[in-house]
């Protein structure tokens, strides 16, 4: 029998538990549309109540949260500051410009975490033939950083001075309770001072379908309208709700587990001369692990890693994404660990 298989490639490959199975069965239902289906009213009641702003939506994925988002909050022809690998830069197909008919105006930061002066110095000044800035984008944990991360001073800083300048501040906080976690910080007061906010319930939390977006009751109302016009308006999605608000519930208290993964992960790897890895700037769930030295490229690395049972994201030829979460537990992080530096023995050898 095949041992089964350790997939590391991101924290969306998570199985929605026996209890979010039950809750989907049971679940109570409505149509969506016309507001009355209960289970998703009452997730989106529970969503606002613990990120501390007025009202929620659930939507089907963080990039439609994300470029509802940006819908609102700009108008054509303006410009979104966001850091250069920031995922609705990099990883959401110029949405951004397809939908809402804005440009992002990238911008490179240590760590993927911006700062107000960087921030201050991409704003366009306020001449009426030049681009306007109408929007700060912040990701937190940032993905392609390997899972670095606001702080809630650093949030306020670039909020208030946003705020001064009369911009708006949208959070893809896809992994925003693993920040919060790894923070010790509650999240409502993380993102207190951000006018919206996106979270994934389909990444660490398990879900199997389904992000929020969080923020002022207008603003809410308005992204409303523009889900149903992208085709997100759902009909009897309470199954779906029914998962979430367990995973919303009860799924970040167990998030520091997957961080502890990460770190022994990084350390067990760090054993290796051949790999690039820092354990200590691993405090999330992802790791970035470089392989340059071995003399492979991703497409070996990946192919004989597959062919051992683990899974892993190539980033590009030498580097390697791994993210764990609440499938891959603790003697499976030393089993893909072990994998890795056999890959790497064979070539040796």
């Amino acid at each position: 029998m095949k041992p089964p298989v350790i997939d590391l490639r991101s924290d969306t490959v998570t199985k929605p538990t026996p209890e979010m199975r039950a809750a989907m069965a049971a679940a109570e239902v409505g149509d969506d549309v016309y507001l009355d289906d209960p289970t998703v009213n009452r997730l989106q009641d529970r969503a606002a109540e613990i990120f501390g702003k007025e009202a929620a939506l659930f939507v089907p994925s963080g990039t439609m949260g994300n470029q509802i988002a940006i819908r609102v909050h700009t108008e054509p022809g303006q410009e979104v500051i966001t850091e250069d690998s920031a995922h609705i830069y990099e990883f959401e197909m110029a949405a951004m410009a397809a939908i809402s008919g804005v440009l992002a105006r990238p911008i490179p930061a240590p760590d993927g975490i911006l700062d107000w002066e960087s921030i201050r110095k991409a704003i366009r000044p306020k001449i009426y033939y030049r681009a306007q800035t109408g929007l700060i984008g912040l990701e937190n944990t940032h993905n392609m950083a390997g899972g670095t991360f606001y702080t809630k001073q650093q949030i306020e800083d670039i909020c208030n001075h946003a705020h001064d300048a009369g911009l708006p501040v949208h959070m893809d906080g896809a992994r925003i309770f693993n920040a919060a976690v790894a923070l010790k910080e509650n999240v409502a007061n993380l993102v207190c001072s951000c006018d919206s906010v996106m979270f994934c319930l389909s990444k660490g939390l398990s879900a199997p379908v389904g992000s929020m977006l969080v923020g002022s009751r207008q603003f809410i109302e308005r992204a409303r309208s523009i889900r149903k016009l992208l085709g997100g308006g759902m009909r009897q999605v309470g199954v779906l709700a029914a998962a979430g608000l367990i995973a919303l519930e009860i799924m970040p208290a167990r998030l520091d587990e997957d961080h502890q993964n990460a770190k022994l992960l990084a350390e067990l790897l760090n054993e290796s001369p051949q790999l690039d890895v820092k354990p200590e700037k691993v405090r999330t769930n992802i790791l970035m692990v470089g392989f340059a030295r071995t003399l492979l490229d991703s497409t070996q690395m990946t192919g004989r890693l597959r062919e051992m049972g683990v899974l892993v994201s190539a980033l590009d030829s030498v580097r390697m994404r791994l993210v764990t979460h609440n499938d891959v537990n603790r003697e499976q992080i030393c089993q893909a660990a072990d994998a890795i530096k056999s890959v790497i023995a064979q070539k040796n050898a």
